[in-house]
């Protein structure tokens, strides 16, 4: 583990590489068995991830990418980017709260690459902002398997996740766009 670490630290093979190596050293040496490497992957985001993978390419070359931008930009935006940016965020985020937080992400990059496209802003604010909101699963238990794991042992409800989700998700916004804007300006 160290030295995958201390390899892609200094740069020396990019980080899926060396960790890429360290499993397969680790399973050679017998520190750990082949079959709880196997044990361990996260098969259904596996799949996941390869079914929307594809999908997210179709939107990107189909055009339906730029179309849903589009409707995004003259429907709600009205072509200002900082609204633009705000409602990537916030769609990204209702999405990241009913699927998984890498599918929203493979989903939400063509939509928000072809808004910045269509705004003529550089894109980076807009991916830092799907980045952001693909991460902040927090109006349901089924977002992210960690809200998942703490429903039944602490007494939770589905309905409770959004009385400190909801308010959680909005000092995000508020915290996330200004520093967005700052850091990667439009």
């Amino acid at each position: 583990m160290l030295a995958s670490v201390g390899v892609a630290a200094f740069g020396l093979l990019p980080a899926a590489t060396a960790f890429l190596a360290g499993v397969l050293a680790s399973m050679a040496l017998r520190t750990v068995p082949p079959r709880a490497v196997y044990d361990a992957v996260d098969w259904p985001v596996i799949v996941l991830l390869a079914a929307l993978i594809p999908v997210a390419g179709a939107m990107e070359s189909s055009g339906a990418a730029d179309l849903v931008a589009r409707v995004l930009l003259e429907g709600v935006a009205q072509g200002h980017a900082v609204g633009a940016l705000v409602l990537i965020l916030v769609v990204t985020m209702f999405l990241s709260d009913v699927m998984n937080n890498a599918a929203t992400a493979a989903v939400m990059c063509p939509i928000a690459i072809g808004t910045a496209s269509a705004l003529g802003a550089s894109a980076d604010a807009f991916l830092m902002a799907v980045a952001i909101g693909a991460s902040c699963a927090f109006l349901t238990p089924i977002g992210h398997q960690n809200n998942t794991l703490i429903l039944g042992p602490g007494g939770f409800r589905f309905g409770d996740y959004w009385r400190l989700g909801l308010p959680l998700e909005l000092l995000v916004i508020a915290v996330a766009v200004p520093l967005l804007l700052v850091v990667w300006p439009l």
